[in-house]
């Protein structure tokens, strides 16, 4: 598993006019921190990851706690996320169901706008 902390989740619902029930699209950002174990261990800013599961949760966390102080995330994840939505924030941009990972696709959905999940 990779961790992620997720930010912005369902800060734009894609429209739906006349329609209830869960959005056929989302807009989310995210901060990937790799560890070890992660189906691809490598990212834009190392190309061999060698930190534990545990190690990258701590990471995550002390992000989480800078956000919580007022750090933009936008500002973290350009530069400590391990995904290529780095350059643009952590913004992954609107997709729908079966785009991405499948629990990250659960999370996001279940999400409300501007809810954060770690």
């Amino acid at each position: 598993n990779t961790h992620t902390l997720s930010s912005g989740i369902n800060a734009e619902y894609g429209e739906r006019p006349g329609c209830a029930g869960p959005p056929d699209t989302v807009r989310a950002s995210h901060l990937l921190v790799k560890h070890k174990d992660s189906r691809r261990p490598s990212s834009w800013r190392e190309e061999r990851i060698t930190r534990s599961k545990e190690e990258a949760l701590e990471i995550l966390n002390g992000y989480l706690s800078q956000i919580k102080g007022g750090t933009p995330f936008s500002d973290l994840a350009s530069q400590f996320s391990d995904c290529s939505s780095a350059k643009r924030g952590g913004d992954l941009g609107h997709f729908g169901p079966g785009q991405m990972q499948k629990p990250f696709e659960d999370a996001t959905f279940a999400l409300s706008v501007n809810e954060m999940s770690g």
